[in-house]
């Protein structure tokens, strides 16, 4: 669909969501949305009491969290009016979906080149046959690789071995491509000797969320068909990040969640765990006092920081968790402060709440009352000491990736009614000149 019909649909949705309210409602419309935004904050403050109290005051929370939203959905049966909300919701979601649809139409698809390279000579893969459920072995890699000329190291569980010197040693003997089959961990070890070397990186999607082979666009359903990077592979430079010495290709995270996952308790009952340490954590009765710079903002008191290799996407909570670029050169930092129940409640206006602090910076600096601070480090529990230094290598990687692969899949950008209306009174000829879609997708080539 033309993205000026696409607005002009957003459009229509809005004005019919707006019209179905007032059309069958009237004046009680106003407090309809009254009642459902009071609703939403209460169930916020219970989710807050939950994770921050214990004992009765716990059992409150849980109460209202539960009890909040049902309440008003029951008054809205009462009144006759829940076909009434539930409809406008409707047409206000695909107001919302159509107009961010129409706004990505418009900006294009992006692309960045990608050279082919030409095959390795000597390709060195180290794979970890426990990681993600056995998927070394579920997908034969290592016979795979090997019919591919990979030398393949398999890592024994019965004795761990150093994989940023195993790497290094295979480098010095000749290798000139590094990979893993394995977790984000062991993959920002190996990757860290692979950009220390300037050797080419592959990354198998053999672990158990891989974040990075996401970010990738690589194929996390089946991780053989990374192997095609051997033979019929393109090159990209991507960032890495640093937290103090320690490489990471994800995130590094500091606070509330790095502590709990640091308990020795947390492998045997996680839920328990979190939710009996989480009290202390959250009001500041526990763990060390944070204190982050990041450019000219200052955080003081955050329960919880997390510091991406480049930024998350935040347009919306489904794509948290993923990055559209790895080679923009800054890093992601997430900042989450709340200290009592109403500022949990404001939480629900996303990234522009007033406890939530988002924002892109080459460097962040994480400090505490403490000489050292508990990480997650890539999903590996570390203890560094303070001041953490978070910084971005640009381009410090070069990853070998396949040419053929599923891709990332693209965000839709942030709601901006001003674009959108401005974008639907858009005539035919206004649509093909210079800034239209088709104009932004000629000159990205």
């Amino acid at each position: 669909m033309d993205g000026r019909w696409t607005a002009r649909l957003a459009l229509t949705a809005a004005a019919a969501a707006v019209l179905v309210l007032l059309g069958f409602a009237g004046l009680r419309s106003i407090a309809l949305v009254g009642l459902g935004a009071a609703g939403l904050a209460v169930a916020a403050v219970g989710l807050w009491w939950m994770l921050s109290r214990k004992g009765a005051v716990r059992v409150l929370g849980l109460v209202l969290a539960l009890a909040a939203p049902l309440a008003v959905l029951v008054l809205y049966v009462i009144a006759g009016l829940l076909w009434v909300v539930l409809v406008s919701v409707v047409l206000w979601a695909l107001a919302v979906t159509t107009g961010r649809a129409a706004l990505a139409a418009r900006s294009g698809p992006a692309s960045r080149p990608e050279p082919a390279a030409a095959p390795p000579a000597h390709p060195f893969l180290i794979m970890n046959p426990r990681s993600g459920g056995g998927k070394v072995g579920e997908f034969g890699l290592v016979d795979k690789a090997e019919a591919l000329g990979a030398e393949v190291c398999l890592l024994d569980p019965a004795h761990p071995q150093d994989v940023t010197e195993l790497a290094r040693r295979a480098v010095d003997e000749g290798a000139d491509l590094l990979g893993v089959a394995g977790g984000d961990g062991t993959q920002a070890l190996v990757a860290a000797v692979a950009a220390e070397r300037d050797v080419p990186f592959v990354v198998i999607s053999a672990g158990t969320r891989n974040h990075f082979a996401m970010d990738l666009g690589l194929d996390r359903e089946d991780p053989s068909t990374c192997l095609e990077a051997l033979t019929d592979g393109v090159e990209r430079r991507v960032d890495l990040g640093f937290a103090g010495d320690r490489v990471f290709v994800n995130n590094a995270s500091f606070g509330a969640y790095a502590a709990v996952v640091q308990s020795p308790a947390y492998r045997a009952d996680k839920a328990r765990t979190t939710l009996e340490m989480l009290p202390d954590l959250l009001t500041h009765h526990g763990g060390p006092h944070l204190a982050v710079r990041a450019g000219g903002t200052a955080v003081d008191g955050p329960q919880a920081v997390l510091v991406s290799n480049n930024p998350y996407r935040m347009d919306d909570p489904a794509g948290l968790g993923l990055r559209e670029r790895l080679d923009s050169g800054v890093l992601g930092m997430l900042g989450v402060k709340v200290d009592n129940a109403a500022q949990a409640a404001w939480m629900l206006r996303g990234r522009n709440g007033p406890g939530l602090t988002s924002l892109s910076a080459r460097d962040v600096v994480v400090d505490a009352d403490s000489p050292t601070v508990r990480a997650g480090v890539d999903g590996e529990a570390l203890t560094l000491p303070t001041p953490v230094r978070c910084r971005i290598a640009p381009g410090a990687l070069r990853v070998r990736l396949p040419r053929h692969r599923p891709g990332v899949p693209r965000g839709l950008p942030p709601m901006d009614w001003h674009r959108v209306r401005r974008l639907a009174l858009r005539t035919g000829r206004d649509a093909t000149g210079p800034n239209s879609a088709a104009g932004h997708r000629t000159s990205r080539g």
